[in-house]
């Protein structure tokens, strides 16, 4: 039953940009109930504590119980209500009947059931503040008191309005995500996880930390579609957690790399977690303007997250993989490179033609679809079986992929629209008020409003998927960023403010103690998560400096930035700032850095990253940004030069 309803879900959507025309609120009670019913059939209502007798039925995992399948049934009859009763509800919008209060209490219970289920406990506690909040806000203290809504506007903009549940995050989930999803599961059902895990072995593995190298990029060519952390770890981890070890690489730091890559998948565009569709709904802007502004940032991540492999790799005193136990690079290449032309046609149209990133993801399965039926038809003939066979191949291999969509979607389905909930009751008017509560506590501080946000989207990250942690704290502090920011005598563009949310929730996936990416990498790794979490962090300690960086130098997302040479020039610097600043957290250059030498390579950091601040804190207001630019890229070189005579100490120490 459950593949049966994935598959009719992602059929469904596959539908809806060129062949079913429905009203957006359609749209979304349809994929909400479709997520909701999934969730219910797949979790029992106990996952990890086991139920003695006459309940024992409640922690039963080998079969749906009476009790998921009402539960399942009334879920999604409540989710499709404002579908299937739409045009009278239209004309009461704000004077709810009592039947609509009645179906909407039930649906918002069983929506944060749904994600205590298959998310844990963190979304649905946050909910539920929310929303004794929005009713018990007279009552509180005078800094945080709330005038409060009644309950008919509350259930009324909840549940029978585009403003709560099915606001602007499950559109962008129904419209957009689930496609990009749907890509991803198809590529891993036709081999291309597989694929590109091999081709990046067989391009790096024979380097300095070879292997680790390769998971960075690995991780990076799976991130692009997969667009989850967690599926990383999982997808590329089994193959290059042992490949580290294996060369000398200790089992938490093989697990940290992975994690740090894997986390940072969901700064690559296209997909970026999922979340750069929903950027573009919130900020107004056009998707193309999202992903230029984000990638300079997620490139320089992933190019410093390699020089940290090489780093590890120096100090732990590692070398490659013999080439001999390697793939051959461009018998890799071939074999695989049809799964390089969805991505191309995905690309493409995005970039060049500027099509809806809906179209182009339904244009990319249709073309991997034909790709998958050709490459069995080809399988077949190798074989010595007949065309039938083929295609029977290709139809298991398309249906597998329309249930792991599916699949996979239930929790974003879920997560977006209890998000949702938190994002309705900011819009009653909780909005204005999140504004003078932080300004008060920050002080008018621009640096203490950012540490803030910064943290709070880390706290939350802990317990919730990168799209839910970013809608929640996309909708409480990046209009605060952008208000307060102008008393600190600088302006922040709301994209600017939008990322910086986004990178920290991001990093909320490695950090312990909950960080689910590094407890996949561990069970992995057979090493101790929290430690590994840990580690994973350090490593990722230099995505934490980047949203700080582009909030007081926007050039690095390429806002006000009109020429090739300039944006090349940004992005070269961008990355020896980077550099100096995983020199100074591994304590590693070309040799061991002594204690001086990290505070130089953080001052080499804050001259790149922050020229215009460096110039003003020695007086020089008058000095070219690049001239600061230019000097601290001298400066790195120095540090070179006076590594130099230590490394080949160590080095001579070493053969002797």
């Amino acid at each position: 039953m459950i593949p049966v309803i994935a598959a009719a879900w992602s059929i469904y959507q596959m539908l809806l940009p060129q062949v079913l025309l429905l009203e957006a609120v359609y749209i979304r009670a349809i994929h909400l109930a479709f997520a909701i019913i999934l969730v219910y059939l797949s979790y029992p209502l106990f996952k990890k504590r086991e139920v003695t007798g006459l309940f024992s039925f409640l922690s039963d995992k080998t079969k749906i119980t009476w009790l998921d399948f009402l539960l399942a049934g009334v879920a999604g009859l409540c989710a499709l209500y404002i579908a299937l009763d739409y045009e009278n509800i239209a004309t009461r919008q704000g004077l709810p009947t009592t039947r609509d209060i009645v179906v909407g209490v039930i649906l918002i219970v069983l929506l944060l059931e749904a994600a205590r289920r298959s998310l844990g406990p963190a979304l649905t506690i946050v909910a539920s503040v929310f929303i004794l909040y929005s009713f018990f806000g007279p009552y509180m203290p005078d800094v945080i008191a709330f005038k409060g809504v009644s309950f008919s506007r509350f259930m009324s903009q909840q549940t029978i309005s585009t403003e709560g549940i099915f606001g602007i995050p499950l559109d962008v989930s129904a419209t957009i995500v689930f496609l990009f999803v749907l890509l991803g599961s198809m590529m891993e059902k036709a081999g291309g996880g597989r694929y590109f895990v091999d081709l990046a072995f067989s391009m790096l593995g024979t380097f300095k930390g070879g292997p680790a190298k390769a998971a960075v990029l690995a991780s990076g060519l799976t991130g692009m579609v997969s667009g989850s952390s967690i599926a990383n770890v999982v997808t590329t981890g089994t193959f290059t957690i042992p490949l580290m070890k294996s060369v000398g690489y200790p089992a938490k730091k093989a697990a940290a790399v992975e994690v740090a890559a894997s986390t940072n998948g969901q700064l690559m565009p296209p997909i970026m977690g999922a979340a750069a569709f929903i950027i573009a709904e919130y900020c107004n802007l056009p998707y193309i303007e999202v992903v230029k502004a984000a990638f300079v940032p997620a490139v320089i991540s992933y190019i410093a997250l390699f020089y940290i492999t090489h780093l590890e790799a120096g100090k732990l005193g590692l070398h490659g993989v013999p080439r001999v136990d390697l793939p051959p690079f461009l018998k890799t290449l071939m074999e695989g490179i049809h799964f390089l032309i969805p991505l191309i046609v995905l690309i493409y149209e995005l970039m060049w033609l500027r099509h809806s990133p809906q179209l182009a993801a339904y244009n990319a399965i249709l073309i991997l679809a034909a790709l998958i039926v050709i490459k069995c038809q080809v399988m077949a003939r190798r074989e010595g079986k007949d065309w039938v066979w083929g295609i029977k191949v290709a139809l298991v291999t398309i249906w597998e992929s329309l249930v792991a969509g599916g699949r996979n979607m239930m929790g974003i389905g879920v997560a977006v629209s209890a998000a949702g909930i938190i994002v309705g009751v900011v819009t009653m008017g909780l909005g204005g008020l999140i504004t003078e509560v932080v300004d008060v506590i920050s002080g008018g501080n621009l640096y203490l409003l950012l540490i803030i946000t910064a943290v709070a989207c880390l706290l939350l990250g802990m317990g919730l998927p990168t799209t839910a942690n970013y809608i929640v704290m996309a909708s409480l502090t990046a209009k605060v960023i952008t208000e307060l920011a102008p008393d600190a005598g600088l302006e922040v563009h709301l994209i600017s403010a939008h990322l910086f949310v986004f990178f920290f929730g991001i990093l909320a996936d490695d950090t312990p103690p909950v960080g689910l990416a590094a407890y996949a990498a561990a069970a992995i790794a057979k090493s101790d998560p929290i430690p590994t979490g840990v580690q994973g962090f350090m490593y990722d300690i230099r995505t934490a400096i980047l949203p700080f960086m582009f909030i007081f130098n926007e050039r690095l997302l390429l806002i006000g930035v009109h020429t090739w040479l300039e944006a090349i020039w940004i992005f070269i610097t961008g990355v020896l700032a980077m550099f100096a600043f995983a020199c100074a957290t591994q304590g590693y250059f070309i040799a061991r850095n002594k204690w001086y030498e990290g505070v130089v390579f953080l001052l080499i950091t804050f001259m790149i990253l922050r020229p215009e601040g460096s110039a003003s804190l020695v007086g020089i207001n008058e000095i070219s940004p690049d001239l600061v630019i230019s000097m601290g890229i001298v400066v790195y070189g120095l540090m070179w030069v006076l590594q130099r005579p230590r490394q080949k100490a160590d080095q001579a120490a070493l053969a002797a």
